[in-house]
């Protein structure tokens, strides 16, 4: 009709449909498969994707980064690989913040949220972030180094919109003025949006009377998280300004001479919503029952830096009927375990950390707690275990008893160690798991293993996507029957075993699908390596040698996927492979 605004046309009616369908795609993975659909697809995926997940900051660059997806709202950046956590990494190799902030604060003005995982960045990181993004709400940092208290300052006064600010195993340096970095929250706001404050990992005191004004003025505040520095009475203070918490971490919890001494039972009493309990870094066991009222509705509890032994765990434990996460250390020892069994029957998640790694001091922890919680939690979902002996019988009766198990994690402490009743490797043990738990999809073997564990491991486990070896392993078939055998495997990580050259060469099919292989103190050669490089040219693969190592010895091999060319900040103690 005449004067009528003409008809939009069919493609782009089309890609107004598809933009708004591809809003409802959450998933990485679907999102990932929509995009190679078609152009089309590919571009309103990229510009309908507010959520962005990189992981391996080497594996692209920022401006490619920013140009692909120009409306991220959300993003999540991985560094170092996790066996940095276990100082097999020189200090200095890299992961680098800044290239990624400068990028971010002239390509993404509407950021709200960032996590950064085993990464390096600087006070003038934080200070640029804090000045770049008006809406910003959300900054976790895990396992990152190299800021102090001046860089968080920054990040304090300058978000005011801030929701979360999350510290958790960082390296947090104290800068030379001594910042006070709690005070730099501004107080002219009458009510602050922080819904979650975690710094338990900053070796520093913090202003008490700035951190309780703080809570105080923080009425969306669940989670809170103290250092050891803040003590019992404080605590028991920011307990009563704050009886809305949900997840508390208690930093210190033992009481100085000049402390007075309050209720503290009542104080958790009071707090009717938390459900969550961790930190205990510096623990008074006299001080334990003060948190029996609050166990009842526990559904999370970490013990994993308070030594208690199992007389003391058996006290709190038999209160703590809803618990599914638990992590603690070995030092409650079989008999606490025991207890964790008869009580937690809807335990989803446990984790058991070795108080010491020594192998010629016998762990107080074995195959006898480890089949109690088979037995007593059959809801197990994921299950991290360092002990220093353990049977075939109780890991297939974990098998048995828990076939939910989508993670299994054995860190058997020491050098091939065999089942100690049969002297029988490991191998029956581990291929009753991947044989029975069919939605496995994170397996850690150790122990002594042949080929054969392996063969079990290529045949039935096909969801598996992250596999650690340690201390394990016979020959390069063993290897081979796993990069063969895992099509979805993404993250393999050995150290100490004894595969090859051969092994290597096994994967050449299926690196290219992988995120990353980290490979150190095995039997590899760098002809092999360089193989490898020129076979497969998409792939960095970076040798890590100590400054007085050979020239060709490979004391560590980290290959990954990149879009891009080869990093240009690797130290000196990195060769990248051509």
């Amino acid at each position: 009709m005449e004067g009528q605004a003409p008809s939009p046309l069919p493609d782009q009616v089309l890609e107004n449909v598809l933009e708004t369908v591809l809003h409802f795609l959450s998933s990485r993975r679907d999102r990932n498969a929509a995009s190679l659909v078609c152009k089309s697809w590919y571009r309103a995926e990229a510009l309908t994707r507010s959520e962005l997940f990189i992981g391996n900051c080497y594996a692209v660059s920022p401006r490619r980064a920013t140009a692909r997806f120009p409306r991220v709202r959300s993003l999540t950046i991985k560094g170092k690989p996790r066996f940095a956590d276990f100082d097999l990494m020189p200090l200095n190799w890299g992961a680098h913040f800044t290239p990624w902030a400068q990028a971010l604060a002239q390509s993404y003005p509407s950021l709200r949220r960032l996590h950064l995982k085993r990464m390096s960045l600087t006070d003038r990181d934080l200070t640029l972030l804090s000045l770049s993004f008006p809406h910003f709400q959300d900054l976790l940092l895990t396992c990152c180094e190299a800021f102090t208290t001046t860089g968080l300052a920054a990040i304090a006064a300058n978000c005011r919109l801030l929701r979360v600010l999350d510290l958790a195993e960082c390296v947090v340096e104290v800068a030379d003025e001594e910042v006070d970095w709690i005070s730099s929250f501004p107080e002219t706001q009458e009510e602050t949006h922080l819904e979650s404050l975690v710094f338990d990992c900053v070796e520093c005191p913090v202003n008490f009377q700035a951190l309780e004004r703080l809570v105080a003025r923080s009425p969306s505040l669940r989670k809170l998280r103290l250092n050891r520095y803040v003590s019992m009475s404080q605590l028991h203070r920011l307990m009563h300004r704050a009886p809305q918490l949900t997840h508390l971490g208690t930093g210190s919890f033992s009481a100085s001479e000049l402390d007075p001494e309050p209720d503290y039972a009542s104080a958790f009493a009071a707090s009717k919503s938390l459900v969550c309990l961790s930190g205990f870094r510096e623990i008074w066991p006299d001080y334990l029952p003060a948190i029996y009222p609050a166990c009842a509705n526990l559904t999370s509890l970490n013990f994993s830096y308070a030594d208690i032994n199992a007389h003391q765990l058996k006290s709190v434990i038999r209160h703590c009927h809803k618990l599914q996460t638990f992590w603690v250390l070995d030092s409650i020892s079989d008999e606490g375990l025991q207890a964790v069994a008869e009580t937690c029957k809807d335990l989803r998640e446990l984790r058991v950390f070795p108080v010491n790694t020594r192998e010629e001091i016998e762990g107080p922890v074995s195959e006898v707690g480890f089949e109690a919680i088979s037995r007593g939690c059959r809801k197990l979902q994921s299950i991290l275990f360092f002990c220093q002996r353990m049977t075939n019988a109780a890991v297939v009766a974990m098998s048995n008893n828990c076939p939910d198990l989508v993670v299994f994690r054995l860190c058997i402490i020491g050098q091939y160690r065999p089942d100690p009743e049969t002297l029988e490797p490991m191998d029956e043990g581990f291929g009753a798991i991947v044989m029975n738990c069919k939605k496995l999809t994170r397996l850690a073997v150790s122990g002594l293993l042949t080929d054969r564990a392996f063969g079990y491991i290529g045949t039935y486990g096909k969801l598996i996507r992250t596999l650690s070896v340690a201390f394990a392993g016979d020959t390069d078939l063993g290897l081979k029957y796993v990069l063969e055998g895992c099509p979805n495997l993404q993250k393999l990580e050995i150290r100490d075993s004894p595969f090859g050259d051969g092994a290597l060469r096994s994967g050449l099919h299926h690196f290219y699908n992988m995120r990353f292989l980290w490979m150190s103190s095995c039997k590899l050669t760098r002809q092999a390596c360089q193989e490898v490089a020129r076979r497969l040219p998409h792939l960095v693969l970076e040798v890590i040698n100590s400054e007085e190592g050979k020239a060709d010895d490979i004391e560590i091999l980290y290959m990954y996927r990149s879009l891009d060319r080869p990093r240009d900040d690797a130290p000196k103690v990195v060769t990248i492979l051509h």
